[in-house]
């Protein structure tokens, strides 16, 4: 991964710590722990900006002086472009799906600040969404300028690479605590991050199951398009490696209503970690993965001599989106 193109846009390696209070109060056997990923910086830190470290080192590469991506109204994804953009010199406009609210709160709020140029699109549709961001590219490009499109949530194989190496990362640090990681667990919405920790825990510790809960897909959609990521991934750096969908863990089971929309096990796990471990999870994607992981966990998925730890990635600023619903906890 040395040799492929990177800017330096997160701060690393983040901490890894161990979540004592919450097994006590949860009263369970397997050690936890928590990769805090939301401590990346870049307006106020999650995911994205390991990923946007590979993603956008290729768009300056080619050249490229605005960056065009999506995502819905409150997309971590689209916040963390719009500094990186910043942080780059580069323009951003940002097509996210939704009508434009009346209110701009939470992640919206700041990509305004960060002054993303925006664009809703009232659709669901992915492929109303993919026209409207090449219609904005054609625009710019009549214009002079040379725009760069990332897919949603900035999964693409060279993004997962961010991840990869956030694996390696979090080895050394076991490795150096005395650990012996048996499992990964994560919020799964487009498959990028997932796709670079089994890119990498399958060269270097393939005894580690990463575990992707859900937020808004189908297990069998989000498989198959993890394991497309991981082989491209693979492939950008010269490697042979497939897995096949078969191979990846993705449990769908707690997903809810639907996706942005909270669920009760979801927001008990938001005031569960604030009130145990004085960490902050959003309602969106990390809420429903601790649900899911500390699910798995009474269900005996994991035994006594298991160490978990849990990926956090993120996207704190939703809770202030979401403030009538958290004020209630």
């Amino acid at each position: 991964m040395g040799k492929v193109p990177r800017v330096r846009l997160a701060h690393l390696p983040t901490p890894l710590e161990e979540m004592s209070r919450l097994k006590e109060a949860m009263k369970i056997e397997p050690d936890l722990y928590i990769k805090r990923d939301d401590n990346t910086g870049l307006a106020t830190g999650g995911n994205k900006a390991r990923k946007l470290e590979f993603s956008l080192a290729l768009a300056l590469r080619q050249g490229a002086d605005v960056v065009i991506t999506t995502g819905g109204i409150q997309s971590n994804h689209a916040r963390m472009t719009a500094a990186a953009a910043r942080k780059l010199g580069l323009e951003c406009v940002l097509v996210l799906r939704g009508e434009e609210p009346s209110c701009k709160q939470g992640n919206l709020l700041l990509d305004s600040l960060l002054g993303a140029r925006i664009r809703y699109v009232a659709a669901e549709d992915a492929d109303a969404v993919e026209q409207e961001m090449e219609r904005v590219a054609m625009e710019l490009s009549a214009a002079g300028k040379k725009p760069y499109i990332l897919p949603v949530g900035g999964s693409t194989p060279a993004g997962a690479l961010g991840y990869a190496n956030a694996f390696l990362e979090l080895l050394g640090q076991t490795v150096e605590m005395g650990l012996n990681l048996t499992h990964l667990f994560l919020a799964c919405g487009s498959g990028g991050t997932q796709a670079g920790l089994v890119l990498a825990s399958r060269l270097a510790a393939p005894q580690v199951k990463v575990v992707g809960i859900s937020v808004s897909r189908s297990a069998q959609e989000m498989k198959e398009r993890i394991a497309e990521l991981v082989g491209g991934a693979a492939r950008y750096l010269d490697l042979e490696l497939e897995v096949s969908p078969e191979e990846i863990l993705v449990d769908d089971g707690y997903i809810g209503e639907g996706y942005g929309i909270p669920t009760e096990e979801g927001l008990e796990a938001i005031r569960l970690l604030a009130r145990t471990e004085g960490i902050l999870l959003d309602p969106v994607y990390t809420s429903k993965a601790m649900a899911g992981m500390l699910d798995w966990i009474k269900k005996g998925k994991l035994k006594r001599d298991d160490v978990a730890v849990f990926i956090h990635t993120g996207g704190v600023p939703a809770l202030f989106a979401q403030s009538d619903t958290i004020a209630q906890l």
